[in-house]
């Protein structure tokens, strides 16, 4: 857990953005290059790769999402490719209308407008009830949470890159 160890914060999913940002700040003023100036250069080195961690730490620790799968990363337990199969029959639709304005017909619009914001509002689902897992697991330590956060980030990703993909058809196919 190097980055969490690099900022001095137990390994939790669920962390206060306020007490992150302040310990990096500190951290980061303790092994700013500039102290540094005139140490040999095996400290100035030191410096510049703490820096380095430092930031790419607190990058990673203040967004949820991508905590919880740095998190499980360091556990084994990486994203899987299986897409939600409950989605399948809406994607497939989603895919036949994205098809259908790429081929001019604005008419589609309307229906990848609506699967854009029902993506949304699933999006924020399960934003939610990985928040929900997060502290759950945080507070109890059952590993079997862990399985549910990555089918959840799983899904997010999921999400995601349909959002991601309806929105630059969207945008790429105008209305005159």
């Amino acid at each position: 857990m190097r980055f969490y160890e690099a900022l001095d914060v137990p390994p939790r999913l669920a962390l206060d953005p306020e007490d992150l940002k302040q310990r990096f700040y500190g951290k980061s003023r303790l092994w700013h290059p500039d102290r540094f100036a005139r140490a040999s250069p095996e400290e100035q080195q030191k410096a510049l790769e703490m820096t380095s961690v430092l930031n790419d730490a607190f990058r990673t620790l203040k967004d949820p999402v991508q905590r919880a799968e740095y998190f499980l990363g360091e556990r084994g337990l990486g994203p899987t490719k299986h897409a939600p199969a409950e989605l399948l029959e809406e994607v497939f639709e989603m895919n036949m209308a994205l098809e259908e304005l790429r081929e001019g017909d604005q008419s589609a619009r309307p229906q990848l407008e609506a699967a854009r914001n029902r993506f949304e509002q699933l999006l924020a689902e399960i934003d939610h009830g990985l928040y929900d897992m997060s502290i759950r697991f945080d507070e109890a330590q059952d590993e079997s949470l862990l399985h549910a956060i990555r089918s959840g980030l799983d899904r997010r990703r999921y999400v995601s890159n349909l959002i991601r993909d309806v929105d630059k058809e969207l945008n790429v196919h105008l209305p005159n």
